[in-house]
């Protein structure tokens, strides 16, 4: 199943697919010196050495990630973290806990050193001093000109969101400082075992404004009440989210949805726009 014999020094006994997208192996692979890694195979596209940077970058904040064994352009070998995708309330009150332990802690400005990707997309992150222009320039707008060039969206379409974005002002806030976010926070990369979050994987890392983060976790009802109680109590949420800015922070990733798969999501583009005008 991979054309490796050997793996971070050892023999490969065992080899068995997790699956993968447009190239990317992953597979679960058993060493003769007993470890058990977690491999993805593929091109210098699929940025896996970027991958591996956002891993030890949070995992160097505290957070709990794979512990990274190799990583080059083309393989990304990590520690296997044995959990299930399912949050219950005992979870979801450990992961506001880890989350709002990330998103407490300053950082220098908005954007990130490096381009990052988020769902095999490359994610802008040019540093700038203010949220709201650098979310809409190179969140919103960025990612609704790669749906146009995917043929995802039109062009009506693109001119509607750029628009929305030329007047975020009207509904969304300056944070008082960047924070460090996973960026791709939705069941299928949080595993959990015993009630507790055992990792948080294939991260989309920058540093932005926390909202962004917690709106993107109720878009696919990850993240319930136990964990904004138990996120709150390290990170107040002001008055207004919910209601207001949970929606409009959430045409991101409805963009970026678009770009990969079109269909239903472009819809959900199109009602968003019209909520909120453009």
């Amino acid at each position: 199943m991979t054309g490796r014999d050997h793996l971070c020094g050892s023999r490969i006994t065992a080899c068995a697919s997790l699956g993968g997208r447009d190239g990317l192996r992953v597979l679960d692979v058993t060493l003769e010196d007993g470890r058990r890694l977690v491999m993805k195979e593929g091109e210098p596209r699929h940025q896996l050495a970027v991958e591996a940077r956002m891993l030890r970058r949070l995992r160097a904040e505290g957070a709990p990630v794979p512990d990274v064994h190799l990583a080059t352009e083309t393989c990304l070998a990590m520690a296997h973290i044995d959990g299930v995708s399912r949050l219950c309330p005992q979870a979801q009150e450990d992961l506001g806990r880890v989350i709002g332990q990330l998103h407490c802690v300053p950082r220098p400005y908005f954007g990130y050193e490096e381009t990052t990707p988020i769902a095999g997309l490359p994610q802008s992150n040019v540093p700038a001093d203010r949220w709201l222009p650098f979310f809409a320039e190179h969140r919103l707008v960025h990612m609704a000109a790669l749906a146009h060039t995917a043929g995802q969206l039109g062009g009506r379409m693109v001119a509607r969101v750029e628009k929305l974005a030329s007047r975020l002002d009207r509904w969304l806030l300056e944070p008082a400082f960047p924070a460090l976010l996973h960026g791709d926070l939705w069941g299928g990369n949080i595993l959990v075992r015993d009630g507790r979050v055992a990792a948080l994987i294939d991260p989309a890392v920058s540093y932005g404004h926390p909202e962004i983060e917690l709106a993107f976790g109720t878009l696919f009802s990850t993240l319930g009440d136990a964990f904004f109680q138990s996120y709150e109590t390290f990170m107040p949420i002001q008055p207004g989210f919910f209601e207001e800015r949970k929606d409009l922070y959430n045409l991101y990733p409805l963009l970026v949805h678009a770009c990969l798969y079109g269909g239903r999501y472009v819809g959900s583009i199109e009602r968003t726009l019209e909520r909120y005008g453009a």
